[in-house]
């Protein structure tokens, strides 16, 4: 387990995990136990030490404290007896109920939300990166400004210190609000500057593949087996974020770009949704979108739901879509045997060759098409170029001055580029 070092008092934070099971929450669906577990692995994803976790079941939350001002003496004598410095919360809190936590506890109070972008602050690496997180974390803590003062001036560092810093978060609000129109007109360049890279793409007829699934499904571990991509891997939460974008050479030869996402999880805070959208919105200038599944996670069907609700508010639901259950090889029989099969659905390890040249196979179906012949004269070198980028040359045959290709070409590519080949079109299956 990593820690979480400040760079004056070397402290690693220790925390008393919280659940507070509502009504509201059993309606969802949602298992609390295993949200509880999840909540443990962003704990020590972020190098946190967990020492003990509280559960509680209630009605409605506690508008002053979360849960019963019982259970809050319980957790301050819990704290005391195991030397916790940290409360960490399975659900978003309010300022006011961080204050109030605050000074009953003298715990630093964190909640979900702020775990994860806590996660996200210290995996930021890019400059869009570092712009999106700060702005999900400052729009975050503005409104909760008032009930976070004694966590920013708090020695020691740890979570929930990451990121923007005390220096920002302790001035008044103007400053804050500054700062966020500052960072969304920054991220706004980005914007543009990845929209002329997508343009570009499109002008070029480059076929997107794109990788998506829930945190540490093995996205990123896929994406290096396929291309020899160097990349992050590390068995954990949100190790990588920035999207990674790799050439993949499919069986007859063709090139397809396969870009490797951010990982979604279970409660995604709004506001990181909001500020990766640019990022995010990669997926809908796929061709077709690979859901990468860890298939050995008890809470698999809850995470393909996640994923599936992202898609929909990211408007990519209605792309082609295929399935990998990946991590087959930790499986056990009866589990593979629970798996859907059939076409759209791929079980698979990562790490096994045979498993990678199914899933170019696959991709290459995916994408394939009719069958059309093409007399392209053979003087125009770029539209030949443009057939072998946009779909998948069966044969060549040459006569005179032009060249028969036999092109296997889908239905939203042609639609793309038929414009530029319909005149030379000279057969169709």
């Amino acid at each position: 387990m990593s820690l979480t070092h400040d760079t004056q008092t070397d402290v690693q934070d220790r925390a008393i995990l919280v659940s507070l099971v509502t009504d509201k929450i059993k309606r969802t669906g949602i298992d609390p136990e295993l949200s509880l577990q999840e909540l443990v692995q962003l704990a020590e994803t972020a190098g946190v030490e967990v020492v003990d976790v509280l559960r509680q079941n209630k009605e409605t939350p506690d508008s002053k404290w979360f849960i019963g001002k019982g259970k809050v003496e319980e957790l301050r004598m819990a704290a005391d007896g195991l030397g916790a410095n940290t409360a960490i919360f399975d659900q978003e809190l309010s300022g006011a109920q961080v204050r109030n936590l605050e000074e009953a506890l003298d715990l630093k109070i964190i909640d979900r939300t702020q775990l994860i972008l806590d996660i996200f602050a210290g995996r930021a690496k890019t400059r869009e990166g570092i712009i999106q997180v700060e702005l999900a974390q400052l729009s975050y803590l503005l409104p909760r400004l008032s009930g976070h003062g004694k966590n920013l001036s708090r020695l020691g560092g740890g979570i929930g210190t990451r990121g923007p810093g005390e220096s920002k978060l302790e001035t008044d609000r103007r400053h804050i609000r500054g700062r966020i129109t500052e960072l969304k007109r920054q991220l706004d360049d980005v914007v543009k500057t990845r929209e002329l890279h997508r343009e570009r793409r499109r002008k070029s007829g480059a076929v997107q593949v794109a990788l998506v699934g829930y945190t540490n499904a093995g996205k990123s571990t896929l994406l290096k087996q396929l291309t020899d991509a160097d990349v992050y891997i590390e068995n954990q939460l949100f190790a990588t974020l920035d999207p990674t974008s790799r050439v993949l050479q499919l069986p007859a030869g063709k090139e397809v770009v396969l870009t490797d996402t951010v990982g979604f999880i279970q409660n995604l805070p709004h506001d990181l949704v909001a500020s990766f959208r640019a990022t995010l919105e990669e997926v809908n200038e796929a061709n077709l979108v690979l859901h990468v599944v860890d298939a050995s996670s008890p809470m698999r069907e809850e995470q393909m739901e996640v994923v599936d609700s992202i898609l929909q508010e990211l408007g990519a639901a209605g792309k082609p879509r295929v399935v990998l259950f990946n991590k087959s090889d930790l499986c056990q029989p009866e589990q593979l045997e629970m798996l859907p099969s059939g076409r759209g659905y791929l079980k698979i390890s990562a790490f096994n060759p045979d498993d990678l040249a199914r899933v170019t196979g696959l991709i290459a179906d995916e994408l394939a098409g009719d069958t059309l012949v093409f007399r392209i004269p053979g003087d125009r070198g770029d539209l030949s170029s443009l057939l072998y980028r946009v779909g998948e040359v069966q044969d060549t045959q040459y006569e005179e001055n032009d060249v028969l290709y036999s092109v296997r070409l889908n239905k939203e590519d042609y639609e793309k580029w038929g414009y530029k080949l319909t005149e030379f079109v000279v057969q169709q299956d």
